[in-house]
């Protein structure tokens, strides 16, 4: 065919081309590919050709846990001994200041008592409420708020007897950090609001509140401008275990740990708690309320978490001050996931991390470490032991192929 002078092909025969030119720049393509798959086999051996699935283990690992764990924490350990080095300090020598002074003297194991009476507190609390898979990360907010309701009733009633007083003040920290826990549970199953988000944002709340207290109404006339109430009355003071430094709210946290512990493993409710955090919605068709273990769980963790703000103003500051929050709600997060949401784990892990505040605090003094390091140590732990407690769950299989 022909037209004005030039040769035009017919469509089939075009279309035909197409597909034998399509065709030659496949093969060119797949040859250039093998000869770059080959080059690649030369240059980085097989490696390249692995494939890695995971899988669930069927049986639990046993000692192997335990082995991993360590490794974890010492892998943790290793990585802050460099951040160390790199800040000129000694890296060995610092890291064994660290534990000698947090263990390793009968002054410091008191220390670490004392500083872990708050911590596992606020750890038992948030362990009840992630059991559920509610994500509390207010337990800062619901302890300054538990601290302020016991220092109302102290400053209220100072005159009553210990035996009157010291029950009341533990009643309305209960309240307090009660209450304050159940907003976010409200908001969650209400309106379906982020808890992690509501409960973040009441810490700073709640600690604006207490700084109002102290720099207002509360404040002490004769503190000579410093932001505090006046000091308790005798009454409003837990006292101390003869011969020590100890208070004797370490029996509420035995008390407490064993409690929450018969409370999961051997009742009803507690097993309620475990179903609806694995699967809310076929908790629901099994006839459980959700929503209600929401709340349940939120002001529970609220309410322990207010009783540390009670021991921490009563027992050891005998006030209420600025001071008095240090971040044992943010510590209790990172304890309570170390104890895998176990009670009686829980408090070998708040003794351990309020070892970690005390030897720090002879890393400061000594090597003038600054103070953003110990938050640095405590998300390492935690970062490593998480990442470690994965390969106890799974296991991974490694194949080559090609």
């Amino acid at each position: 065919m022909r037209t004005s002078g030039r040769e035009t092909k017919p469509p089939a025969v075009f279309f035909v081309d197409a597909a034998r030119e399509a065709k030659e720049v496949s093969t060119a393509l797949r040859h250039k590919s093998i000869m770059v798959r080959q080059f690649a086999r030369q240059i980085f051996g097989t490696f390249w050709m692995i494939r890695i699935r995971i899988h669930k283990r069927q049986e639990p690992l046993g000692w192997g846990s335990f082995l991993v764990f360590t490794a974890a924490l010492a892998f943790s350990l290793v990585i802050c001994g460099l951040l160390l080095a790199v800040q000129g300090k000694p890296a060995a020598g610092g890291l064994l200041l660290l534990f000698k002074s947090a263990f390793f003297s009968s002054w410091a194991i008191e220390d670490c008592l004392i500083k872990s009476v708050p911590i596992f507190l606020c750890s038992l609390g948030v362990a009840i409420a992630f059991r559920l898979q509610v994500w509390n990360i207010g337990a800062e907010g619901q302890y300054a708020l538990g601290a302020v309701g016991a220092t109302w009733i102290a400053l209220l009633a100072p005159g009553l007897p210990a035996a009157v007083l010291l029950p009341l003040m533990l009643l309305a920290a209960s309240v307090a950090g009660g209450l304050w826990g159940l907003i976010p549970a409200l908001l969650k199953v209400r309106m379906r609001a982020n808890e992690i988000i509501v409960t973040l944002m009441l810490n700073y709340i709640a600690i604006l509140i207490l700084d109002y207290l102290v720099y207002g109404p509360w404040k002490d006339p004769t503190s000579f401008g410093f932001p505090m109430t006046r000091e308790f009355s005798t009454g409003a003071v837990v006292g101390m275990i003869a011969g020590t430094r100890l208070n004797w709210g370490i029996l509420i946290c035995v008390a407490a740990g064993l409690a929450s512990w018969i409370f999961l493993r051997f009742t009803r409710l507690g097993f309620e708690l475990q179903t609806g955090g694995e699967n809310p919605r076929a908790a629901r068709y099994a006839g459980l309320s959700y929503s209600r273990l929401v709340m349940l769980v939120m002001v529970l963790s609220g309410m322990l978490a207010g009783w540390a703000g009670f021991l921490e103003a009563s027992a050891n500051l005998n006030r209420l001050q600025p001071s008095i929050v240090v971040g044992y709600g943010y510590t209790a997060i990172v304890v309570a996931w170390l104890a895998r949401l176990n009670p009686l784990y829980i408090g070998i892990a708040s003794y351990l991390l309020a070892g970690l505040r005390v030897g720090l605090e002879t890393l400061q003094l000594d090597l003038q470490v600054p103070a953003a390091f110990g938050q640095i140590m405590e998300g390492l732990i935690l970062l490593t032991v998480l990442a470690g407690g994965f390969f106890t769950r799974y296991r991974l299989e490694i194949r080559r192929y090609g």
